[in-house]
């Protein structure tokens, strides 16, 4: 119920480092739906693309930094034709990783979220 008199102010801050495991199906189109949000708030990103799409994520990173869209640094890609439980558990595991967003199995999904909770990460499945 408003009062007179009284402000609510809503303050927005970026996250910090998110990282990304993206799926091999339709992976620019999940990529962008989880880097440009991110990029808008001013955080920074690491994005595990899956094994069969490695070239896209990097084609399309690649883009991006040619537009002026960001600097070394603020974008990475870290690919591994290792299962995404490896990976997924050094993103993780690593304190400077404050969200993790997955598109996936839900068999890896709930494993992404269990590795999660030990660093009590924000995460989007």
């Amino acid at each position: 119920e408003p009062q007179q008199g009284r402000k609510i102010l809503s303050m927005k801050e970026a996250v910090g480092v998110c990282g990304f495991v993206t799926p091999w199906n339709f992976p620019n189109a999940m990529l962008a739906r989880k880097v440009a949000p991110a990029l808008a708030a001013g955080c920074t990103c690491v994005i595990k693309p899956a094994p069969e799409t490695p070239l896209s994520t990097l084609a399309l990173c690649q883009i991006m930094e040619e537009a002026g869209l960001t600097i070394p640094g603020v974008v990475n890609v870290v690919t591994s034709d290792r299962s995404t439980k490896d990976v997924g558990l050094a993103l993780t595991s690593d304190d400077r990783v404050r969200k993790i967003s997955f598109t996936g199995s839900t068999q890896v999904g709930k494993l992404l979220l269990q590795q999660s909770a030990n660093t009590v990460k924000k995460v989007s499945m």
